[in-house]
C-alpha cells in the first residue's frame, strides 16, 4: 500500500526482479484499468525480467482510495510509487505508462524530478480529444452522471465530478521539460483511441534524448501489447539506464 502526498492510499504490488537488482520500474495503467488486470500483470511479469516492477492502482481505481481526476492529480500517485522504489533501495527508477498512465508519467517527468527514463505507450498528446468513437465514449463516462455510475459499477472506477480548475499542462508541453531524461514514445498505427498525430505531437514537443517507435498493427495500450513489444521496451529501459 502506498500513500500520496495528498493522503490518498493506493493499492500496489512489487514484483521482484529476475534481472538487475538496482533497476526499479513503475508500471502505470490506463483509465479504468488496474494492476490486478491480467494484461497489466502479464506486462509486469515480462518487465520483471529486467528489474523490479512496482504496479499500482491509480486513485479512484480498483482498491485504491480517492477519486480519479483522469490525469491531473495522478502525478502524485506516480510520485509516490517512484519515492517508494527509491526508499526500497533501487538506485535507478524508470516509469512506464499506458494510455492515461502514459500521459501521467510524461507529466510527472516534466514537472517533478527523480526518474532516470520514461516510456509512454499509447498516450494522448493533448486534452479533450473527441475525434474517435472510443474517446467520445470516455468523455460520456467522465461528464455524465449515468456514465460515472456505469464506470463505478462496471469498472470499479470512481470519477471526480466537475471540470479541471485549472486545466493541467497537457502532455506535449510537459514533454518539453523532461530532458535530459531519456523519453521513449511508443504508439500503434492501429490505435483506435488516439491516432498517430498524438504520438508525433508528443515526440516533437520533447527534446533529446528521445525515441519514437511506431508499431505496425498495434492497437491501444495494455490489451494490445504483445510480450515481444514489452521485452523490447524492457531492453530499451535497461540500455538507457546503463548510460545514466
Amino acid at each position: 500500500m502506498l500513500r500520496t502526498k495528498d493522503g490518498v492510499r493506493l493499492d500496489a504490488a512489487l514484483t521482484g526482479s529476475r534481472g538487475r537488482s538496482d533497476l526499479g520500474i513503475v508500471l502505470a495503467h490506463g483509465f479504468t484499468g488496474s494492476w490486478r488486470c491480467k494484461d497489466t500483470r502479464r506486462i509486469a511479469h515480462v518487465l520483471s525480467g529486467f528489474g523490479g516492477v512496482l504496479a499500482f492502482d491509480f486513485r479512484g481505481h480498483g482498491r485504491s482510495g480517492g477519486l480519479t481526476t483522469v490525469g491531473d492529480l495522478e502525478v502524485l500517485d506516480v510520485d509516490a510509487a517512484v519515492s517508494h522504489l527509491r526508499a526500497t533501495g533501487y538506485s535507478t527508477v524508470v516509469t512506464v505508462g499506458f494510455s492515461m498512465g502514459a500521459s501521467v508519467v510524461v507529466r510527472h517527468a516534466g514537472l517533478y524530478s527523480g526518474v532516470d527514463a520514461v516510456v509512454s505507450v499509447s498516450s494522448p498528446a493533448r486534452w479533450y480529444y473527441r475525434g474517435t468513437k472510443p474517446m467520445r465514449q470516455v468523455h460520456w463516462a467522465i461528464e455524465q452522471p449515468v456514465g460515472r455510475w456505469a464506470a463505478r459499477v462496471a469498472k470499479r472506477t470512481r470519477i471526480q465530478r466537475g471540470q479541471w480548475d485549472p486545466v493541467p499542462m497537457p502532455p506535449y508541453q510537459a514533454a518539453a521539460l523532461i530532458a535530459p531524461t531519456p523519453l521513449l514514445v511508443v504508439h500503434g498505427d492501429a490505435d483506435h483511441f488516439f491516432p498517430l498525430d498524438h504520438a508525433h505531437q508528443l515526440f516533437e514537443g520533447a527534446r533529446e534524448p528521445k525515441e519514437l517507435w511506431i508499431e505496425q498493427g498495434y492497437g491501444h495500450a495494455e490489451s494490445a501489447a504483445r510480450p515481444e513489444l514489452i521485452r523490447r521496451i524492457g531492453k530499451w529501459v535497461e540500455n538507457v539506464s546503463n548510460l545514466s
